[in-house]
């Protein structure tokens, strides 16, 4: 279900099935507020991202004061209306940061440290040898051990079958603990000795937050993060399979007698991501979080700190993505759910921007976002 690389090998993380079949798609005049440095630039790139393997693709560029927004492509396959430049789209794992945010918040408080055993707060969860020695931090920089829950799921015939499945937060960890017979699965290395990114961390962190405030981590996010920034258009959907408000359709391959066929994936029950990429959103919003983040607004600075600092140098922070670019270090994430692709990237003090979202067909643009990224945190 997720595709995990990094981006500073210019590879974004995604969280999404990968789409073989080929679409084109025409490009749609981008509106722009403000008077953003290289709109050209930034366009082209854009343009660029659509061209290598989506139907359609948005962005939204802060430098300082500056905005501008632009759209390229269409909102469905061979469609003629543009890409909403406000559409809601499923940001996959961009919903780690929100939930590591809740988690942080919870560290502030007191409430939770990170040196916590998982088996403190939820005891008799993980049964593989080793698992005690799982902390609050391993889940949050993925250095855990947890197998990913997400690996070989909804493939083939599963994109129709497990469409609209609602999934629980149990049957997600049980199938990263335990193999098909019911045996108990071993840890992938000792906790906290590396890197390895795993869907599975942020499911039981979600598990943690219900548990440590006795409401369901889609609340807290809600009530912490969503109401005080005022996001209007970002909702953590839970089972409801629908996007709401203006959007471009997400597709997905079918492998069919009669060859490969695009399948219309945009409504599905995304309760299968939960706590780790359920999240939908918009360019806007997202550049609002992440600049409320860095800016201090949503964290104590000893938890922005810990958030930030790269403790395994292996380019991870605890819930987000810390990437060397030609003009400085950028703080972010990358992610996808069916259909669709985001990247998510900030200097590090917020105030230059970038959020683009891309509809996948037809090709791979991972790589080519990373131009994208580029273009806009590091104008000429």
């Amino acid at each position: 279900m997720r595709r995990s690389r990094s981006m500073a090998a210019a590879v974004l993380v995604a969280c999404a099935l990968v789409s073989t079949a080929t679409a084109t798609a025409a490009t749609a005049a981008p509106p722009a507020a403000g008077d953003a440095p290289g709109a050209d630039a930034l366009q082209a790139a854009l343009d660029r991202v659509r061209e290598t393997g989506a139907i359609g693709a948005i962005a939204e560029v802060r430098q300082g004061d500056a905005v501008w927004r632009g759209s390229s492509g269409t909102s469905r396959l061979g469609g003629r209306l543009p890409a909403p430049v406000d559409g809601r789209f499923r940001a996959g794992s961009v919903t780690k940061t929100f939930t590591a945010t809740v988690v942080l918040q919870l560290v502030g408080e007191g409430r939770l440290g990170l040196s916590d055993p998982v088996g403190r707060w939820l005891p008799g969860l993980i049964p593989s040898e080793g698992a005690d020695r799982i902390t609050v931090r391993d889940l949050l920089r993925h250095s855990s051990g947890l197998p990913d829950y997400t690996e070989g799921l909804i493939r083939g015939g599963g994109l129709l079958a497990e469409r609209f499945r609602t999934w629980t937060a149990d049957e997600m960890v049980r199938r990263a603990v335990r193999d098909a017979d019911g045996g108990v699965r071993p840890l992938l290395f000792p906790p906290g000795t590396r890197h390895a990114y795993s869907n599975t961390d942020y499911v039981v962190l979600g598990m943690l937050v219900d548990e440590v405030t006795g409401h369901d981590y889609r609340t807290e996010i809600d009530r912490r993060v969503l109401r005080p920034l005022g996001l209007d258009d970002t909702r953590m959907p839970g089972s409801s399979p629908f996007l709401r408000g203006p959007h471009s359709h997400g597709y997905e391959a079918l492998e069919t007698p009669y060859g490969t066929l695009p399948l219309d994936y945009t409504t599905v029950n995304m309760s299968v991501a939960g706590a780790a990429g359920e999240i939908v959103s918009t360019t806007a919003d997202l550049d609002r979080f992440f600049a409320a983040l860095l800016g201090g607004e949503l964290l104590e600075p000893a938890e922005l700190r810990e958030m930030t600092t790269d403790s395994l140098d292996d380019g991870w922070g605890l819930g987000v993505e810390l990437v060397d670019l030609p003009c400085g270090p950028a703080v972010g994430h990358a992610g996808g759910a069916p259909g669709y692709s985001t990247a998510s990237y900030h200097s590090a003090d917020g105030t230059r921007q970038v959020t683009v979202s891309w509809t996948d067909w037809g090709g791979d643009a991972d790589d080519v976002s990373l131009d994208m990224v580029t273009a806009a945190l590091c104008p000429a």
